[in-house]
């Protein structure tokens, strides 16, 4: 099944950094960059789903095809994926304005309008990749995140791979990550948090129960992140900035 959407992009949207937010992978498994657009896969609601993202005359013109049922649940899903992966859901206009006239902050915004963080698309997906980029560069990182999709995602009808969620995650045994460059406390980490979103004792989706992540909620979903082994300040930041799309956090301590 195909749905599509356009979604009105904002003045000023810089498109050139949201392909080379979603162009990190030279492999391209799961995320696939060209001129005029993107593709992606994901899984959502248990369903392959590829989001395939046209750019131009100021929208987004979005295709999405689904390997399966398609429930209100899925739909819903899909709408907060696209958001995510577009970075349409912090708009920095505000921040531009509050620090125009600051003499450190002011030149820095200057330099880079419109500069917009783009999301992951799921939070599980933020939550896992946080975990994978702990301590190491960037590229050995995208390499352990390529592992884990082609471990635990699912193949899309069209080729591409999708992110995996926590049920498909949480279904292998920790000598498959271990034995594919993953560190014991990485691979201990990732299938811990996998485990606990399959068995509900961590919630992470906005739809099932975290619609504005502001203030306490963000306060809350700190305190539950940071209780759980493996998991410090950079990453519980690092996911309410990449999965809840919550900008009054910091990555301090990153390099």
């Amino acid at each position: 099944m195909t749905a599509s959407h356009t979604i009105a992009l904002p003045p000023g949207y810089r498109v050139a950094d949201v392909l080379a937010f979603h162009g990190r992978d030279p492999e391209r498994v799961a995320e696939q960059v060209d001129a005029d657009g993107l593709r992606k896969g994901v899984l959502l609601g248990g369903v392959p789903t590829l989001l395939d993202i046209r750019f131009g005359d100021g929208a987004a013109q979005c295709r999405v095809t689904f390997d399966g049922p398609v429930t209100p649940d899925v739909q819903a899903r899909t709408r907060e994926a696209l958001l995510n992966v577009l970075g349409l859901r912090i708009d920095p206009t505000a921040f531009g304005a509050a620090v125009q006239a600051d003499p450190w902050l002011g030149p820095v915004v200057a330099r880079q309008p419109g500069l917009r963080i783009v999301q992951s698309a799921t939070i599980f997906e933020a939550l896992t990749w946080a975990i994978i980029g702990q301590q190491i560069n960037l590229t050995f990182a995208i390499a352990l995140r390529r592992t884990l999709i082609q471990l635990a995602g699912r193949a899309h009808s069209s080729g591409m791979w999708c992110y995996p969620e926590a049920l498909d995650v949480a279904r292998l045994d920790i000598s498959e990550l271990t034995g594919r460059k993953f560190s014991n406390a990485k691979a201990e980490t990732i299938l811990r948090v996998a485990r606990m979103v399959v068995d509900c004792s961590l919630v992470l989706e906005r739809h099932a129960g975290v619609e504005d992540i502001s203030g306490s909620a963000s306060a809350e979903v700190s305190e539950t992140l940071l209780a759980i082994k493996g998991i410090g300040p950079w990453t519980v930041n690092y996911v309410l900035l990449r999965g809840y799309g919550y900008p009054d956090c910091s990555l301090e301590g990153d390099v």
